[in-house]
C-alpha cells in the first residue's frame, strides 16, 4: 500500500511538473511580432498587395515559395520514416499496429463519403451553375486536355502497385510518402519483432528524430518567406478579377467547407471532448502557412510535431497523417462533387438520381486513386467525369481559371480533417496521454514549437 501511495505522489508530481513547465513556456511567450503566425499572416497580406498593385514582381516571386514548399518536401520522408519506425518499435502489441491503421481507414472512408454527399447536396440546393447556359461545344479545352491525360493513367491497379517501392532508396529519393509508409511500418514491426537486440538501433534512430524535428523547426523560420512569394505569385498571375465570373462556386465552396469543419466535423470533436475553435487556434501557424503556400505538405512535419505534443502517440500520429494524406482528403472531395455538378448545371445536362449516385461512387474511387498527385483536385475531377459520361469533361474548362483561388481551401479543409482524424483514431484506441490533451484543449498552453519532450521525458 506504501508502495502504491508512494507511486500516486510520483505520478501527481510529474503532473504538476509538467503543467508547471507549460504555465513557464507560457510566460515567456514571445511578443505577437514574433511569433510564427503573425509573421506569415502578415507575408500573405503583402504578398496579395504586391501580386496585385504589381503583378510582374508578385510572378517574378514565385521562387521563394517554390523554394520553401521544397525545403519542406526535402524532409518530410525523413520525419514520416524515423517517427513510424520508432513509434511501432515501442509498441509491446504489435496487434494494434493492424487495429489502428483498420480504425483510420474505416474513419477515413466514413468521412470521406460524407465530404462527398455534403458537396452534393449542397449543388443540388444552392445550384451555383443554374442559368449560364454554355454550350460545351464553344468552350477552350486545350489546357484540361493535360489533366484527362494524366487522369487515364491512375487506375486504382496502378495506384495499389505504386505503393510498393522499386528500392527503398528509390521511395525516399522520388519523396513518394506512400512508398515511405510502406516500408516504415515493415521496418517497423521487424524491429519490434526483434526486441532487445534492436534498441541500439532503434535508439539511434530515436535521436535522429530529434535532430529531424530541430531542422523542421528551423526551416519554419523561413515560412514567412515562402507565404510572401506563394501568395504574391498566385495573385499576380491569376488576378483577383478572375474570380468575378464564376464568384457563386468559390463562394458557395468556400461556405460548404467551413460548414463542413465548425458543424460536421465539430460535433465529432466536441464527442472526442476537445473544441474545434481550440484546435484550429492550436494550428493556427501551420494553417495560415497553407493558406500562404496552397499546399498541405508546407505543415505537415510541423502537424506531427504538434499532434505528439497535444497527446497523441507517435505511432499514431506517423500512421494517420501521412495517411490520411492521400485517403483523408475532406476538402478535396467537397471540391469534386460540387465542381461536377456545377459543370452540369452550367452546361445545362440534368442529372437523374442514379447518375448523381453514379457519380459519387466513382468519385469515391478515383480520389484514392490520384492520391499522391500533382494538382490532383483537378486530375481526380477530370478522372470522374471521364468515367460518368452524362457530364461534358469540357467543361472542366469553366472553372481552370478558377481552380487555383479553391486549392487554398482544399488544402486547409484537408489539413484540420486529417488533424481530427488524428485525435479521433489516439481517442478510439484509449491512448491519448490526458496531461498534455488537457495542457492544450482545455488550459490552452500552446507552447512554442519544437516542444515535444523528448524520450526521456516521455510519460509513456
Amino acid at each position: 500500500m506504501r508502495g502504491t501511495a508512494r507511486d500516486r505522489t510520483q505520478d501527481r508530481g510529474q503532473a504538476i511538473a509538467i503543467g508547471a513547465s507549460y504555465r513557464t513556456r507560457s510566460a515567456r511567450r514571445p511578443p505577437v511580432y514574433a511569433q510564427l503566425y503573425f509573421q506569415v499572416l502578415a507575408a500573405i497580406i503583402a504578398g496579395g498587395l504586391i501580386g496585385h498593385f504589381a503583378p510582374d514582381t508578385g510572378v517574378a516571386m514565385k521562387p521563394l515559395g517554390d523554394a520553401f514548399i521544397k525545403l519542406v518536401k526535402m524532409i518530410i520522408a525523413p520525419v514520416i520514416f524515423l517517427t513510424i519506425v520508432t513509434g511501432i518499435a515501442a509498441m509491446r502489441d504489435l496487434g494494434s499496429v493492424g487495429r489502428v491503421a483498420g480504425k483510420a481507414f474505416a474513419y477515413f472512408l466514413f468521412f470521406s463519403t460524407i465530404a462527398l454527399i455534403v458537396g452534393l447536396i449542397v449543388a443540388n440546393v444552392v445550384q451555383p451553375g443554374a442559368g449560364m447556359n454554355i454550350n460545351p461545344a464553344t468552350l477552350d479545352t486545350g489546357e484540361v486536355a493535360s489533366y484527362t491525360e494524366k487522369a487515364r493513367e491512375q487506375t486504382i491497379t496502378n495506384f495499389l502497385m505504386g505503393i510498393i517501392p522499386e528500392t527503398v532508396a528509390g521511395a525516399f529519393v522520388d519523396g513518394n510518402l506512400l512508398q515511405v509508409l510502406f516500408f516504415a511500418i515493415s521496418f517497423g514491426v521487424a524491429l519490434a519483432m526483434v526486441g532487445a537486440p534492436a534498441q541500439p538501433l532503434v535508439r539511434v534512430l530515436e535521436a535522429t528524430a530529434a535532430g529531424m524535428f530541430r531542422l523542421v523547426a528551423i526551416f519554419m523560420r523561413a515560412a514567412p518567406i515562402g507565404a510572401l512569394g506563394a501568395f504574391a505569385f498566385t495573385i499576380g498571375r491569376y488576378g483577383i478579377g478572375s474570380i468575378a465570373n464564376l464568384a457563386a462556386l468559390v463562394a458557395t465552396f468556400y461556405l460548404t467547407s467551413i460548414f463542413f469543419v465548425v458543424v460536421i466535423l465539430g460535433l465529432v470533436a466536441r464527442a472526442a471532448g476537445f473544441s474545434i475553435f481550440t484546435l484550429i487556434r492550436y494550428l493556427k501557424a501551420e494553417l495560415l502557412l497553407v493558406l500562404g503556400t496552397s499546399s498541405s505538405e508546407s505543415a505537415l512535419p510541423s502537424l506531427m510535431e504538434k499532434m505528439e505534443r497535444a497527446g497523441c502517440p507517435k505511432a499514431i500520429v506517423g500512421l494517420v497523417v501521412p495517411t490520411g494524406y492521400s485517403f483523408n482528403l475532406d476538402g478535396t472531395n467537397i471540391y469534386m462533387t460540387l465542381a461536377a455538378l456545377f459543370i452540369a448545371q452550367a452546361t445545362g445536362t440534368e442529372l437523374s438520381l442514379g447518375e448523381q449516385l453514379l457519380l459519387l461512387g466513382v468519385a469515391m474511387l478515383s480520389s484514392k486513386g490520384a492520391a499522391g498527385v500533382t494538382g490532383a483536385g483537378f486530375i481526380t475531377l477530370a478522372a470522374t467525369l471521364s468515367i460518368v459520361p452524362s457530364v461534358p469533361i469540357a467543361g472542366m474548362a469553366l472553372i481552370l481559371g478558377i481552380d487555383r483561388f479553391m486549392s487554398e481551401c482544399r488544402a486547409l479543409t484537408n489539413f484540420i480533417g486529417n488533424a481530427v482524424a488524428t485525435v479521433i483514431v489516439s481517442r478510439w484506441e484509449g491512448a491519448i496521454d490526458e496531461t498534455r490533451f488537457a495542457a492544450v484543449f482545455r488550459d490552452h498552453q500552446f507552447g512554442p514549437f519544437g516542444a515535444v519532450p523528448g524520450p526521456e521525458s516521455d510519460p509513456d
